[in-house]
């Protein structure tokens, strides 16, 4: 301490300058790698590997690290990150995104999802219902979100975006493995534990090796059942994981194959009533949206000179259970629910071959093949209590109707897509899909109807009780096919003025898959007034036409994309429900447009900050619509579409340097999300008569905020969800049949988050 006291204040000033130069270059060496990332990120929308900055798509991309860093584990947080994008969430496994407004409610039960959803090469949105699996992000590659219509190179149901989890591939050099631990506190007490890991073993130098991840998730619920009588009811467990070999005998031949299964578990609905009291909701028994996945896939691939081909076999099963309590209808007067476990089997095969691109042209072909069966077991019930208090008698055990469903769905299709380089500048893309796909739903015999609800009626609202029920079995019955061929295309044209700014031009369309209604045919047995169920829906069709610019200045330091669209969507298919007895049905109806702007801005002002902009305004309606439609769907002309006229984010993000080497992070995220309507104004079937179900989300603010430190091969960090308790309405169920049908965002949750890595 003496001999530092003594050294002359010049040396020490030369000493000290030397140490903040030498960070200062640290830092500005890991500031450029960052700027350089930002500038080179990878993605392989176009179905083969290149810069993001050059596909002619509204791309949003979020790597393991992003989705680590801001806590996302399932959909809940891609949205928010998203422009133009929303999750309608009604419970956990229930889940349905919309982009550029493209969604008439955010049901949409027995319709496709207007955004296609996959993991790796599984399309697990095309199950034709809401019932779809939180699957896990932890240990993907990258997620990407592809806005705008992707029917080109992704088929049926990409009417209006395409959401790719992409999952980490083995790596045959190098052994690691890391685990991520997140313990939090949601509300006043309710504990929430997510736990990950992921172990990567290469078997045989350069050529084999096995990776492995896990996940356990147990969260403690938050919203009161007062109909069952059960605090906390919403509680969730979760586990899964999947299993990945991947071998490499040659530089040109590669053999992956992996298996992974999900079981999603929540106990109770977490949609809530807000007459009854804040975050209560009321039904007999639990409703319960429960789902099991699993999934096997044998992807092999060759590189041939100048072509890689790509061959990707998937089989997958997903058991879902549909219970719900009805009795919403009726004012909880009389006991009706649907008890609907169900089972999708399905099998896809996609063959690919993508030219090398070291030359003027770029192609790519293919083939697919999906094939998706079916079965849904219908039970609706009453329950004991009230069948001893109503004296109806007759039934075999509570319920009063019974049939088995299942219908089968096909689609096969070929396409191709162009890019010709008129220069290093300037090129265009042409890609178009022919493709047939049917559909055929079939009734099995063995079920039964009865007159239940008619006399549980006269019961409860007129005293007219004790009366026997009339049974009549359920005969086999075979439902129209339906089938659609025809192409969809997209084309684009891409021109770079100066070397950081890429703008692009493209039209591209997409579509759905026709709906056959399982009782199509079929009167209402309690009014016969009432609407007759339609044979089903064709498939609608989009094209979207889009305006695009992406910029990178600073050295990658800062980045700006843009993109104008304007859509086209005609025959859209709307899921209704017949007034008398609720039975759901779909149909097709005239026409509707949206146009909007997304921008994403990103920057890196000083060193360890990096900030980020994104956000969309977005117009969508009903703009043909004859009055039969009209009475049919309860739409009216001019109504809006089911999406905010602006949502976004903005994040700040902080890196900074601690003692010994470690390295912190703060950062701040807040994400805004407009009101919007939840369906069609008007009854089905009664012209002109405002539904009582229809109403508005609220426009929502959510604040998230995070501070971690990395000390080596561990990182600590603390975060807060929904910093200031935001408890809006953020999803209103458009069906008249339950009780509690609002969703409200999460509570505040504060924890802590512990990863490893080696």
């Amino acid at each position: 301490m003496a001999a530092l006291l003594a050294m002359p204040v010049s040396v020490l000033a030369q000493a000290t300058t030397a140490v903040i130069e030498k960070q200062a270059r640290e830092g500005s060496e890991r500031e450029t790698a960052k700027a350089h990332e930002l500038d080179t990120v990878i993605v392989s929308a176009t179905r083969r590997s290149e810069p993001l900055k050059d596909v002619p798509l509204s791309v949003s991309v979020m790597s393991q690290e992003e989705l680590d860093a801001k806590g996302v584990v399932g959909y809940e947080g891609l949205a928010y990150e998203t422009p133009g994008v929303i999750l309608n969430r009604a419970s956990a496994n229930f889940n349905n995104f919309t982009a550029r407004g493209i969604a008439t409610n955010g049901y949409g039960a027995g319709l496709q999802s207007t955004v296609a959803i996959y993991i790796d090469e599984l399309p697990i949105s095309a199950n034709g219902n809401s019932t779809i699996l939180d699957p896990s992000l932890y240990d993907v590659e990258r997620v990407e979100f592809l806005r705008g219509p992707q029917g080109t190179l992704f088929g049926s149901g990409s009417l209006a975006g395409a959401l790719r989890i992409l999952t980490h591939a083995p790596d045959p050099n190098v052994f690691e493995g890391s685990a991520l631990v997140d313990l939090g506190v949601t509300g006043s007490g309710a504990l929430r534990q997510r736990y990950n890991a992921m172990l990567n073993i290469p078997l045989a130098e350069d050529t084999m090796a096995l990776r492995v991840v896990g996940f356990s998730r147990n969260e403690d619920g938050y919203i009161d059942n007062v109909g069952t009588g059960v605090k906390n009811a919403n509680s969730l467990k979760s586990w899964g994981g999947r299993a990945t070999l991947l071998w490499e005998p040659t530089d040109r031949l590669s053999a992956q194959m992996r298996l992974s299964r999900e079981e999603s578990t929540p106990e109770d609905s977490s949609l809530v009533n807000p007459d009854l009291g804040k975050d209560k909701r009321r039904s007999d028994r639990p409703d319960k949206f429960t789902g099991t996945m699993t999934n096997y896939n044998l992807t092999l691939g060759y590189q041939f000179d100048g072509v890689k081909l790509t061959s990707s076999s998937t089989w997958s099963d997903y058991k879902a259970l549909f219970n719900v309590d009805l009795a919403g209808t009726y004012n909880q007067a009389l006991a009706f629910a649907l008890d609907g476990p169900g089972e999708n089997r399905t099998f896809v095969q996609e063959v690919r071959l993508v030219s090398d691109t070291d030359g003027p042209l770029d192609w790519v072909l293919g083939g697919f093949h999906y094939k998706r069966d079916r079965d849904v077991f219908f039970g609706y019930r009453s329950n004991e209590q009230y069948l001893a208090q109503s004296g109806i008698t007759g039934l075999p055990d509570e319920y009063y109707l019974r049939y088995h469903t299942y219908d089968v769905t096909r689609e096969q299709a070929l396409f191709g897509q162009l890019t010709w380089h008129f220069s290093d500048d300037v090129w265009a893309t042409a890609g178009v899909r022919y493709g047939s796909i049917q559909a055929q739903g079939f009734t099995r015999e063995g079920g039964y109807s009865s007159d239940y609800l008619t006399l549980a009626y006269y019961c409860s609202f007129y005293g007219v009780c004790g009366l026997p029920v009339t049974i009549t079995p359920v005969e086999a019955a075979t439902g129209a096919k339906a089938r659609e061929t025809g192409p969809s295309y997209r084309v684009s044209a891409s021109w770079r003025p100066v070397p950081s700014i890429t703008t692009y031009a493209a039209v591209a369309t997409g579509f759905r898959a026709p709906v056959v209604n399982a009782r199509a045919g079929s009167a209402s047995t309690m009014d016969p007034d009432d609407l007759i169920i339609p044979y089903g829906a064709d498939s609608d069709k989009l094209t979207n036409y889009e305006l695009g610019l992406k910029g990178r200045w600073l050295d990658g330091r800062m980045a700006a994309n843009f993109a104008l669209y304007y859509i086209d969507w005609s025959d859209i298919q709307v899921q209704a429900n017949r007034v008398s007895d609720q039975v759901q049905f779909a149909t097709n109806i005239g026409g509707a447009y949206s146009r909007g702007l997304e921008f994403e801005l990103m920057a890196m002002p000083a060193m360890g900050w990096t900030l980020a902009l994104n956000g969309a305004f977005n117009q969508a309606r009903v703009d043909r619509l004859t009055p039969a439609e009209a009475a049919m769907s309860g739409a009216v002309k001019d109504a809006r579409l089911s999406g905010p006229k602006f949502s976004g984010s903005a994040t700040a993000n902080y890196s900074f340097d601690l003692p010994r080497n470690a390295q912190g992070n703060a950062s701040l995220a807040v994400a805004h999300v407009g009101a919007y309507p939840n369906a069609f104004p008007h009854v089905p079937g009664q012209p002109g008569v405002v539904s009582p179900t229809f109403d508005y989300t609220q426009a929502h603010t959510v604040v998230n905020a995070s501070v971690a430190a990395a000390f080596g091969t561990t990182t600590v960090g603390l975060y807060v969800e929904n910093l200031f308790d935001d408890r809006s309405v953020n999803y209103v169920h458009p069906e008249a049949f339950i009780d509690g049908r609002y969703g409200v965002v999460r509570p505040r949750t504060v924890g802590v988050r512990v990863g490893y890595t080696f």
